[in-house]
């Protein structure tokens, strides 16, 4: 009979708690729990796949590779069709590129390293050409306004003679009030 008695002992239902905390701070934890899983887990973890889909093109830059630009856009869609392509453009990073290399006598990009620079001295021409032509449109509304007005202070400073739409004809005027209002 002692063993009946003990086999039930075991077998009844024990009061089971399922968390260390209660009330309000189960509560709190709970939600702390729920923002993480809604909010920071799918921000950590598309950044990490973002990350990884990017590894083989930056080891493509790393060793200059001469298909940079073609495993960078093999990445772009492995990001589009979820991380499908990916193993190829990580495969295709790594690859030695055998035809390149007897094509042109070398299995790097060398001017992967040069593009900075040549960026940076069209960025700077562009500047240089922006300044110029600022200066230029600047120069040029100068001599219009300076056109314009003259004509309207001549006739009101007491030239009745002289009407601002005849100026073509009588160049001799014009010139002569230009010389004047440059002064």
């Amino acid at each position: 009979m002692l063993p009946l008695i003990l086999l039930g002992a075991v077998l009844l239902p024990q009061s089971a708690h399922a968390s260390l905390f209660h009330g309000e701070t189960l509560d709190a934890i709970a939600n702390g729990i729920s923002w993480v899983a809604i909010i920071i887990a799918p921000i950590i973890g598309i950044t990490l796949f973002w990350l990884v889909h990017i590894l083989p093109e930056k080891i493509a830059e790393k060793k200059k590779h001469p298909q940079t630009k073609a495993i960078q856009c093999l990445c772009l869609l492995s990001l589009c069709f979820g991380g499908l392509l990916w193993p190829l453009a990580w495969l295709w990073a790594y690859s030695k590129p055998v035809l390149h290399k007897l094509a042109y006598g070398t299995d790097v990009d060398e001017t992967i390293g040069h593009l900075s620079a040549e960026v940076k001295a069209e960025e700077g021409e562009i500047e240089r050409l922006n300044h110029s032509a600022d200066h230029l449109f600047d120069h040029r509304l100068v001599h219009l306004l300076q056109e314009e007005v003259a004509p309207v202070e001549h006739h009101q400073s007491g030239h009745r003679g002289h009407h601002p739409d005849r100026r073509i004809g009588n160049d001799h005027s014009f010139h002569e009030h230009r010389r004047a209002v440059v002064e």
